[in-house]
């Protein structure tokens, strides 16, 4: 299923544990927007915000489901990892989630579907 998960993948970006973006990989496809990564730096900013304030522990992902796409922003033991879907999120259940804290995003690198930018 693991696999089943990764082709459903539109693209992902990586943000270091502070939050700052890395990497990201968009479709091959595309213009290079990533439009869509803004929102998660945001989302970010938000659980920063939230966390210190209401002292909030354990973030371990969000979803936000746009009109285009859904995104899921998952904490990982190194980077958080956010992974462009198609809208809808039927996918989005635990064993996606389970996936996605594992999936890594640098085999996107070497996948001709995906740039890196």
């Amino acid at each position: 299923m693991a696999q089943d998960f990764a082709n459903f993948t539109l693209g992902a970006a990586v943000f270091d544990t502070n939050g700052l973006p890395q990497s990201y990989y968009v479709p091959a496809k595309s213009n290079g927007s990533i439009g869509w990564v803004q929102t998660i730096f945001q989302v970010l900013g938000m659980k920063t915000l939230l966390m210190t304030s209401l002292k909030l522990r354990g973030f371990q992902y969000a979803v936000i489901n746009g009109k285009d796409y859904s995104a899921v922003l998952v904490r990982q033991p190194t980077s958080y990892v956010a992974l462009l879907m198609e809208p809808g999120g039927e996918l989005i259940n635990g064993r996606f989630l389970q996936w996605a804290r594992q999936f890594d995003p640098e085999t996107l690198r070497t996948n001709p579907k995906f740039m890196v930018m």
